[in-house]
């Protein structure tokens, strides 16, 4: 009983101590300290601020978006060269590689579909028959001298004989130029995709000249995770860069189940382009986006964090390559980002940044027709360009742009139900 007693003392005392000290702590008063500066000062002031105003010079490189390096509007620019079959989405290309520039050219590979028909849907595919944009599709290369006029090459890498990784489609590819060699690296499908999910692994082929032939490596190159990992059954968007002496490998994958997907970046790093990869202990290094594109600047590698998760939308800058902070927050960015990166594979200490790249629209010509195609996107993500244009805080949409983002008739139906 003594010792209950004692416990409730000690109990009352450091309540009512609690309570005293509650009694003689002060609240914070910010003494008058004027208004606001008239005009912004670019360097923090010695003044105390909101949270939103502490934000804007802590978190990102300029208070104002026009003055940050890594905050760009993107345009866009419809490419010559591509025939699309008349746009009955039987011929579609998608997910473009950086582009690389060999010999005064301009080189992309993308994954590329010609098939019978357009995509059915799993339950429908076939041999012949996609059941997805992506499905049966080989991956083909073009050239071009400006960027704007292509000419198309034809197929770099093949489907392979079944079983090898690869037989059912080889798509989403990107390109390293290694001590004098070149390599594509991409997803290699084993099953239509649709069946259970997006799930394949990493592959990769070799040549001499970015022309090929490319030789295939017929291993899987990035292991999945094991069960239970967040990363056990999809490894997709390969995108190597030079750092260190290292090939870095940032890639997607998909976890969670169906309707809850969730999509974020992981890393994987190898001394030699054929691996063996290790997969970065942090993973996933970014928790958004959806195909990887990525490119060195300044001492660090900035990452276009496009569609899906909490911090789609933006523009991330990690200056150890591994740990990403929001450096701008943008609109408009490119589908499937594939920029000319000038220094990616020179292991610089001082990435110079981007101005124009490929990407991707999908979805084009309606369920029956569907299929996807190659544009060009400009920016201003460069330390050695200055666009006022690009800088603009804002775009300016037609109305027919919002109104294409209509309610659907089940939400038309929850709406008439409620006023009723």
């Amino acid at each position: 009983m003594k010792k209950i007693g004692w416990v409730l003392l000690t109990i009352c005392a450091l309540w009512s101590c609690n309570q005293e000290n509650k009694k003689n702590r002060k609240e914070e008063v910010v003494e008058n300290q004027g208004g606001f500066p008239f005009v912004l000062p670019k360097e923090k002031p010695q003044r105390k601020m909101s949270a939103a105003m502490e934000r804007i010079y802590t978190d990102y490189a300029s208070p104002e978006p026009q003055y940050n390096e890594l905050f760009s509007q993107f345009k866009y620019t419809e490419l010559k060269g591509f025939d699309y079959n008349n746009e009955d989405g039987t011929i579609s290309r998608r997910d473009p590689s950086k582009t690389l520039l060999y010999n005064g050219k301009y080189y992309v590979w993308y994954t590329y579909r010609n098939t019978p028909a357009p995509p059915q849907g799993a339950a429908k595919s076939t041999d012949e028959i996609p059941s997805a944009d992506w499905d049966l599709a080989e991956i083909w290369y073009a050239t071009s001298t400006d960027g704007f006029n292509w000419k198309e090459q034809g197929v770099a890498i093949k489907r392979p004989e079944k079983p090898i990784v690869g037989w059912r489609a080889v798509t989403t590819t990107d390109i390293l130029e290694w001590e004098g060699k070149f390599y594509l690296y991409y997803q290699g499908f084993m099953e239509a995709s649709g069946k259970r999910g997006d799930d394949c692994p990493v592959a990769v082929s070799y040549a001499d000249s970015p022309d090929g032939p490319w030789i295939p490596y017929n291993k899987i190159v990035i292991p999945n995770g094991k069960e239970g990992e967040w990363d056990q059954y999809s490894i997709h968007d390969p995108y190597p860069l030079v750092h260190d002496g290292k090939i870095y490998i940032y890639y997607k994958s998909d976890f969670g189940e169906k309707p809850d997907l969730v999509r974020m970046q992981g890393l994987a790093i190898a001394d030699s382009p054929l691996g063996p990869f290790v997969k970065h202990a942090l993973n996933p290094v970014i928790t958004s986006g959806h195909e990887t594109s990525l490119f060195p600047f300044k001492e660090g590698v900035a990452a276009l964090v496009y569609k899906d998760g909490p911090e789609h939308n933006t523009i991330q800058y990690a200056k150890d390559w591994v740990n990403f902070e929001i450096a701008s927050i943008t609109e408009l960015m490119p589908y499937a980002a594939a920029p000319y990166v000038a220094d990616a594979f020179t292991d610089t200490k001082d990435g110079r940044g981007i101005t124009w790249g490929l990407a991707h629209f999908i979805n084009l010509g309606g369920r029956d027709k569907l299929h996807s195609k190659l544009v060009r996107f400009d920016c201003d993500l460069s330390l050695d360009v200055h666009d006022p244009e690009m800088k603009q805080h804002r775009v300016n949409h037609d109305p027919d742009v919002y109104f294409r983002q209509g309610l659907s008739n089940k939400q038309v139906k929850r709406i008439n139900n409620g006023n009723k």
